[in-house]
């Protein structure tokens, strides 16, 4: 029966699809027909086919799927992701029922890392699992260039050595970090109070972050020497193990402790306060002149609110700056020792255990086994107090970098550096450079310790 309009919609007959054109040769599907691919090459139907049958241009005389392994063997390979690192033009691969192939581009397997990145990082900051959004890192910078002076090319890589290494310690953690500008100018009087403005900066930092329990304040020329240590473990989790209330047991200022008078309550005139380790809301460390702020701990309280008060007040500042030759850390010795409410809520901490010098500070009498780093006990924090004046802020920051990076190492750079290199420079006489890097820094340690 030949019909007299053909029903295609294509002028002149057939179909749009190559699939529906039949042709006088009785086939059930076009012989040569072909069609564009996704990516804009011919494929042919024939090619198609043979392609899925695996036919390799020898006849087989085998069907698919039989056998009971062969038929299970098909089905788990089926499921398996698929990667496609190469596109053939002249295949383009039909769609088969049944089939689940997996696409992962590399951006998606990039947003995949970031996300379990992300997932780490909340973990560690809940409260019921890791606990680091109870604690706030403050970081003093000079972002500016400061009041008194411009920074030069050294005191920039310091600042950014600084900056990074606090960066890295707090998302390893979940801890937040607060890099504040020391050089913002507030006007008392007639005096710029710069350094002053921790006060103000822990203040506002509590504002910030509603959830901090502790702010730990850390001076620019400080470096994290152990990333690994968290503060919970390392501190917190037995507080009442490493720090100590009674003044007497490390006072290099003097100070007679306790207080003593008719007027004082129980707790006032107590060498350790009240004995609950609950009510310590200060801790810091002392160092051979006194106190040091470089790296101390606060807790938010109604106890600290009073204190950053009375700690900012201009009248005492007014009549007492030109006697605090160290400021803000002047100030707090002298509340200290004459405010009976602040001894009962403050706590010091060894100085090795936050705060360790290296041997060119407090050095009139050698090597102090309280103050000064010690690699071998592998301190946490090393601060490079006082470097500005006539010691090298950069090589010391520098060296004690390297030094990190060298303690801090993984497996497999231990391999290289320790085996390796070891064997390499054995066998023709040259240092790798990361060894050498790291030989350098440990001469210039030693020639720092040796006596002057």
């Amino acid at each position: 029966m030949s019909l007299s309009r053909s029903p295609s919609p294509v002028p002149g007959g057939g179909w749009s699809s190559p699939g529906l054109n039949i042709n006088t040769s009785g086939r059930s599907s076009p012989a040569k027909s072909s069609f564009a691919g996704p990516n804009g090459g011919s494929v042919t139907w024939e090619s198609a086919r043979l392609k899925s049958q695996g036919v390799t241009g020898y006849p087989s005389f085998s069907t698919q799927n039989q056998g009971f392994f062969t038929r299970h063997m098909r089905r788990i390979s089926s499921s398996l992701p698929s990667f496609n690192m190469a596109t053939d033009e002249r295949y383009a691969e039909k769609e088969k029922l049944g089939r689940g192939r997996w696409r992962i581009p590399l951006l998606g397997r990039i947003r995949a890392m970031v996300a379990r990145m992300a997932l780490w990082y909340y973990w560690r900051r809940t409260s019921w699992l890791g606990g680091g959004e109870k604690f706030v890192i403050i970081l003093a910078a000079n972002i500016g260039g400061g009041v008194m002076e411009w920074k030069g090319a050294r005191e920039w890589a310091i600042e950014r050595d600084s900056v990074r290494n606090k960066r890295k310690y707090v998302a390893r953690w979940g801890y937040d970090l607060e890099v504040v500008d020391m050089s913002t100018k507030k006007r008392y009087a007639h005096e710029w109070r710069e350094s002053w403005e921790k006060v103000d900066s822990i203040r506002n930092s509590f504002r910030k972050y509603p959830k901090a329990e502790w702010i730990w304040w850390l001076d620019l020329n400080t470096f994290v020497m152990e990333p690994s240590y968290s503060l919970q473990r390392h501190l917190f989790n037995n507080l009442e193990k490493n720090i100590y209330r009674d003044i007497n047991e490390f006072n290099p200022l003097n100070i007679t402790h306790p207080l003593q008078g008719n007027y004082l309550d129980p707790e006032s005139s107590s060498a350790v306060g009240d004995g609950d380790i609950d009510s310590v809301n200060l801790m810091l460390s002392q160092d051979c002149s006194g106190f040091n702020l470089g790296s101390f701990f606060i807790r938010r309280s109604e106890w600290t609110d009073r204190l950053l008060d009375i700690w900012w007040d201009p009248v005492a500042y007014e009549q007492k700056h030109m006697e605090w030759e160290h400021k803000e850390q002047d100030a707090l010795e002298q509340l200290y020792t004459t405010q009976p409410w602040i001894r009962s809520h403050t706590a010091f901490i060894p100085q090795r255990l936050i705060n360790s010098f290296p041997t060119g500070a407090c050095s009139d009498n050698g090597n102090d086994t309280r103050i000064h780093y010690n690699q071998d006990d592998r301190d946490f924090v090393v601060n490079m107090a006082g470097c500005e004046w006539g010691r090298d802020c950069w090589g010391e920051m520098y060296n004690f970098r390297e030094l990190s990076y060298y303690l801090n190492r993984n497996p497999w750079e231990r391999f290289k550096e320790d085996l390796v290199a070891v064997i390499w420079f054995k066998l023709t006489g040259q240092k790798v450079k990361c060894a050498t890097t790291f030989l350098w820094a440990r001469q210039y340690l030693e020639l720092d310790e040796a006596p002057r």
